[in-house]
C-alpha cells in the first residue's frame, strides 16, 4: 500500500511529545483498515527510519449534541504508536 493510504496525520499532544522525546515513540492517526505491518512499512518509507514496534488502538466517536440539541456522534478513528530503533528520530515541525 502507498503511505498516503495508511497514514492520515501525526497526532501532536503533550503526551505524544513526551513519548517522542523520552522513548522514541511517535503517534499517528491511521486509516481503519490498516494493520501493524502496513503501518510500519509506511512509516519506514515516508520518514526513512527503522521501526521497532507498532501498537494500535481503536477509538469510538464521542457522543455530542448540536446547538439545536440533536444528538450526533463524532467519527471513529484508529491510532498507532510507533516505536523507532534507538538513535532514529522523526523531525516534526
Amino acid at each position: 500500500m502507498q503511505a498516503d493510504q495508511v497514514l492520515k496525520l501525526v497526532r501532536l499532544s503533550e503526551k505524544s511529545n513526551k513519548l517522542s522525546s523520552e522513548l522514541g515513540q511517535y503517534t499517528f492517526e491511521v486509516f481503519k483498515g490498516t494493520n501493524k505491518h502496513q503501518i510500519a512499512e509506511a512509516v519506514e518509507q515516508t520518514f526513512k527510519v527503522t521501526v521497532k514496534r507498532v501498537n494500535v488502538q481503536n477509538y469510538r466517536g464521542k457522543n455530542k449534541k448540536s446547538r439545536t440539541g440533536r444528538p450526533s456522534v463524532g467519527s471513529d478513528y484508529k491510532k498507532a504508536i510507533v516505536t523507532l530503533k534507538a538513535g532514529d528520530k522523526i523531525e516534526l515541525v
